[in-house]
């Protein structure tokens, strides 16, 4: 399966096939003719796939950097050993970088490809569920700072993304629960009936079947959302539902124990329950997004105050004149963007 993100001059391809990492030379070959790639990976995910994907690049001299795996190394002090390594291989401008990983790899060497001598091609090879489905595609690029997440940023688009399903057989139960907040998302910021064919699988297990059919789905709705508004000024605030709470929570507990994707789900569930309460949202949407949350594992509440989180939702970058952009439902599969101030979050409580 292929996609086209027309951006014009930034376009790009993203490729859906299983075993595609074994092939992924057909694919490189098509846009870059230098010499040397630099791999970024993690310690999870290089020991499984580093060799393959080595291995299938026969015509390159492929060097290779492998990061400690969590959220907490897309951090700034990650990046002068990403910028010594290439510098060390003597990577250059006519060369390429490609992300090997999860979100955290994506976010993180896309961030130090955009910033190296001003801007390295790459590509992302996503090798979690959540990164399949959402961080992959949109050219948005980060590190995080002590006071929140994605603080610190670029849109720099990859030249190519390579999706492989099969890797996911690998992938932990967590991080398979984890990508699933992101995908009930796309269900219930754009396609109803995607939200019903999760609904009525009701786990991952009956839905695994068809997942490279559901990670086309929602790529393709992140796809059409970005072609409107490259920059996150309109449209693109939708595929934000639930990260306003989201982002605090992480941050919070310091990346330490929600996933990002649990931590969606929160943000999803809470939000539309205090939008329901103020009349924004249909009534019963709430419970709607509860039941299919819990099927799939994941979490609805922190068991934080609202109050707990107030600092970083201040900081948060949709945060305008005292004005939060939030994203909210006039019903599942029917989102909206709602200037609201602070005092929104007041009556809510534990969240």
């Amino acid at each position: 399966m292929k996609l086209i993100v027309n951006l014009g001059k930034n376009s790009y391809p993203i490729f859906i096939e299983s075993g595609i990492l074994a092939n992924a030379e057909q694919y490189v070959s098509q846009f870059f003719h230098g010499k040397r790639i630099m791999i970024i990976s993690d310690d999870h995910v290089f020991p499984l796939y580093g060799q393959k994907l080595i291995h299938s690049l026969p015509s390159y001299e492929c060097h290779s950097l492998i990061l400690p795996h969590g959220e907490t190394t897309k951090n700034f002090q990650t990046l002068p050993q990403i910028y010594d390594a290439m510098l060390e291989k003597q990577i250059t401008r006519s060369d390429l970088v490609i992300a090997l990983g999860g979100g955290v790899i994506g976010d993180l060497a896309g961030f130090a490809a955009a910033s190296y001598l001003r801007g390295v091609s790459f590509v992302q090879i996503p090798t979690s569920l959540l990164a399949q489905v959402d961080s992959s595609v949109g050219g948005k690029v980060a590190v995080d700072l002590p006071q929140g997440k994605n603080l610190v940023g670029a849109f720099y688009h990859p030249r190519l993304v390579l999706i492989d399903p099969a890797v996911l057989d690998t992938l932990p139960k967590r991080y398979i629960i984890d990508g699933m907040g992101e995908v009930i998302k796309y269900g219930c910021i754009k396609d109803a009936s995607l939200f019903e064919t999760l609904y009525k699988c009701g786990s991952f297990e009956n839905l695994k079947g068809q997942i490279a059919d559901i990670i086309y789905r929602c790529v393709d709705i992140k796809r059409a959302v970005v072609e409107n508004d490259q920059f996150d000024t309109g449209e693109r605030m939708l595929l934000n539902f639930g990260h306003t709470l989201a982002h605090t929570i992480e941050q919070y507990y310091h990346y330490g124990r929600e996933s990002h994707g649990e931590a969606v789900a929160i943000g999803m569930y809470q939000i539309t329950r205090l939008s329901e309460a103020r009349g924004l949202s249909l009534a019963g949407e709430s419970d709607r997004i509860k039941e299919i949350l819990s099927a799939y594992g994941l979490p609805v509440q922190s068991g934080l105050s609202i109050s707990d989180l107030t600092d970083a939702i201040k900081l948060d970058k949709k945060n305008i004149n005292n004005h939060l952009n939030v994203v909210l439902l006039h019903k599942i599969g029917d989102s909206y963007v709602q200037p609201i101030d602070l005092d929104f979050f007041k009556k809510a409580g534990m969240v």
